[in-house]
């Protein structure tokens, strides 16, 4: 891997027209041609703007950064370019994967001798094949359906903080939710330490309507948490004129946890007078392109859809909540929030950094175009006796020094 690779990959990820999801990270940060070779083994980057974090958008953080040969054509599953310490053995579409050790790898050579994917579409057969001693490890798994794992002396869960998160969207532009009192009111309605110790079975934290988790450094700790008051919403409610309540339709995909979720919020809605339809449907149509007019996640007046982690909450902020993000399923558009983001990122200094993220909590307090009531732990369950695997909370999972006892 040279530098000509570095660039190609980082023109393709920045070029608008090949309409890369990378584009979440890096409208506003880098374009395409401002990737620039020095020498073989050294590589520019000429920024739109200031950007403290940067590094994270071109390391595994960001998944879609993972360098590709400059010769690469759309033929990956083909060839399998890569120089990680494992090259790829077999591949059958939805079926599995097996790889050996890469005797090219820069590295210290990798321990498994040969390592065997099994694909499945659901956690309910990886959870039996784990428990029957088929598999070893699970790449990861929801705490919602990890309570039969829990308590079993065959299985060890290798929990890590996250960022992951379902995120609540209201529509900011469209009644009911065009007033921010009620989306205030609706999320003054749930009980977090609940959803914690229900949904999650604790392995996670509380979320205080914005995706700054409270373990980024950056994070202002001295904004109050907001906390279920019922009373409170309600007075929200008649001041907003809607003390009669109404109904409206939250749309959610079919993916693991998110139902019992949405059941909980339907329930807690409903205290106030909102009377929550549910409208359950598979993740590929609920999801569609991810583009506005054919997107019911990104249409829908509500809707849950899932983030995963970020070691930075970047992406949170200009792919979902900039006025011009591609991702803004609230349809949030708000200029202070837009000029404070901007400033949250570019900063370098940490104070300054965390004086930024105290505004812009209290701003989407106010706010409130969308609710996080959680960020839920990456949690990778593991037969005992098995060591050396190393998950991360991206859902990448590194196996070269993975053995058995």
């Amino acid at each position: 891997m040279k530098a000509e690779d570095v660039v190609a990959t980082l023109d393709r990820l920045t070029d608008p027209g090949v309409a890369s999801g990378a584009l979440s990270a890096f409208r506003g940060v880098l374009q395409k041609g401002a990737t620039r070779k020095v020498d073989d083994y050294t590589v520019e980057f000429h920024l739109d703007a200031p950007n403290g974090s940067f590094p994270y958008l071109v390391s595994s953080d960001n998944y879609y950064a993972i360098i590709l040969p400059a010769s690469y054509a759309d033929d990956f599953e083909k060839t399998w370019d890569g120089t990680g310490p494992f090259k790829v053995d077999k591949y059958s579409p939805k079926v599995g994967a097996s790889f050996v050790p890469n005797e090219n790898y820069w590295g210290p050579k990798a321990l498994p001798a040969r390592t065997e994917f099994i694909f499945f579409e659901a956690s309910q057969p990886q959870i039996l094949a784990l428990k029957a001693g088929q598999i070893d490890v699970m790449n990861a798994i929801p705490a919602t359906d990890a309570v039969t794992l829990l308590n079993d002396p065959a299985v060890h869960i290798i929990s890590i903080k996250s960022s992951s998160h379902q995120v609540l969207h209201m529509r900011c532009d469209m009644e009911p939710f065009n007033d921010p009192r009620v989306r205030r009111a609706l999320a003054l309605t749930l009980d977090r330490e609940r959803l914690l110790k229900g949904l999650l079975r604790d392995q996670g934290v509380i979320g205080n309507d914005t995706p700054l988790a409270p373990f980024y450094p950056a994070t202002d700790p001295t904004v109050p948490q907001r906390k279920r008051d019922i009373a409170q919403a309600k007075e929200l409610m008649n001041t907003a004129g809607k003390g009669k309540g109404f109904q409206t339709t939250l749309s959610i995909p079919d993916t693991p946890g998110v139902s019992a979720y949405a059941q909980l919020i339907q329930g807690s809605a409903k205290e106030i007078g909102i009377d929550l339809q549910l409208k359950v449907m598979d993740y590929r149509s609920f999801a569609g392109n991810g583009k506005y007019g054919s997107s019911t996640w990104l249409d829908a007046e509500m809707g849950i859809f899932a983030w995963f982690h970020r070691g930075v909450p970047n992406v949170y902020l200009t792919g979902s909540l900039m006025s011009d993000s591609v991702w803004n399923s609230a349809h949030f558009k708000n200029s202070q929030f837009d000029t404070l983001a901007k400033s949250y990122i570019s900063s370098l200094d940490l104070e300054a950094k965390r004086k930024i993220s105290g505004e812009l909590q209290r701003l989407q307090l106010d706010q409130t175009p969308a609710v996080y009531s959680f960020f839920n732990n990456h949690l990778t369950p593991a037969r005992k006796g098995v060591v050396g695997v190393k998950p991360n909370a991206m859902r990448q999972l590194f196996l070269q020094e993975a053995g058995k006892t």
